[in-house]
Formats: C-alpha cells, structure tokens, sequence
C-alpha cells in the first residue's frame, strides 16, 4: 500500500517523545529541529527545538492510521476538509533543505488559507461573504460575489469576522 506523510497533532513539548516511539515502532517520522541559543542566568546553551510546535510528520500507509493514533502523546491527525491532511513529498524535501541551509527559520501562522470561506467584520463589505484566493503577509484577497458579478477587495485580517470551515 502506497505510504503518505502525514502531520500529526501532539501534545505539548512532546514532539521529541511522540517522534522517537514512532520511530521505536517501525514507524517512518520526521521532527524537523532547529538549532537555538538560550539563555539562563548563568550561561548560554545551544538546544534543539521543534520548527513546529505541537507536530510531527508520519510516512505510513492509510490503514496504519489506528496504530500512529494510539501512540503515546499523539492527539489526532492534523485534519483538512474533513480528512487527515496528506503532506505531500516535496514539501517535506523543502522542510529538510531549509533547515540544511539556514540557521533561524521563523514560522507565521497565518491562520487562513486558500480556498476559506470568510464573512467580513467591517469596512465596505461588511457582513459579506467570500471566499480567500490568495494570502499575503498583511493582507487576504476574497473574491466576493454580490449584484452578480465578482469583486475583488483587498481586506485586512483583522477585518475578517469569522472563518467557516
């Protein structure tokens, strides 16, 4: 059966632990760590830490589902549009050489994705609907349709009054 990577949702600060009973079981993983200093009162060390806080990547065949569920510290599945989202390869190959190739990655969570259905909170299409067609750094664009046509608006996120997944 064909294997996927998929993200799992742990608990809290248990990423190394879920990874390495993953891995005790046979069981194909991926926790992408990064290098950082921290400082205490008395020194400087380096640690590492998740990239993500709170995942891990599994590769596995879909009907293994059950066993990675069952593992200690395991959530559930990260979920889109009602199913466990599917990493694809190439993403997990990007993860890789990012972290091969530069000290400090910074991780934004923008929290809206393409695709989302959204209602706006306020400015000129207040209590529209729309759906999100492209995210930027500060900024959602929402193709809205009203009077029978498509509006384009460029709306900020903290216009955006709730999103309807």
């Amino acid at each position: 059966m064909e294997k996927k990577w998929y993200a799992l949702y742990v608990h809290s600060r248990q990423e190394k632990k879920v990874s390495g009973l993953l891995r005790s079981q046979d069981i194909e993983e991926y926790l992408p760590l990064q290098k950082v200093v921290r400082q205490w009162s008395d020194r400087k060390k380096t640690i590492e830490e998740p990239l993500f806080k709170s995942y891990v990547f599994c590769r596995i065949p879909e009907n293994d589902m059950e066993k990675v569920r069952r593992v200690s510290g395991v959530t559930n599945f990260v979920y889109w549009l009602g199913k466990p989202a599917v990493i694809r390869d190439n993403e997990i190959l990007e993860i890789k050489d990012l972290l091969d190739n530069y000290d400090t990655i910074l991780v934004e969570n923008i929290g809206y994705h393409v695709n989302d259905e959204i209602t706006i909170a306020k400015g000129p299409f207040a209590n529209q609907k729309g759906m999100i067609k492209t995210v930027e750094k500060n900024k959602i664009k929402i193709f809205i349709e009203s009077l029978g046509c498509l509006l384009i608006a460029d709306i900020t996120k903290n216009n955006i009054l709730n999103l309807h997944v």
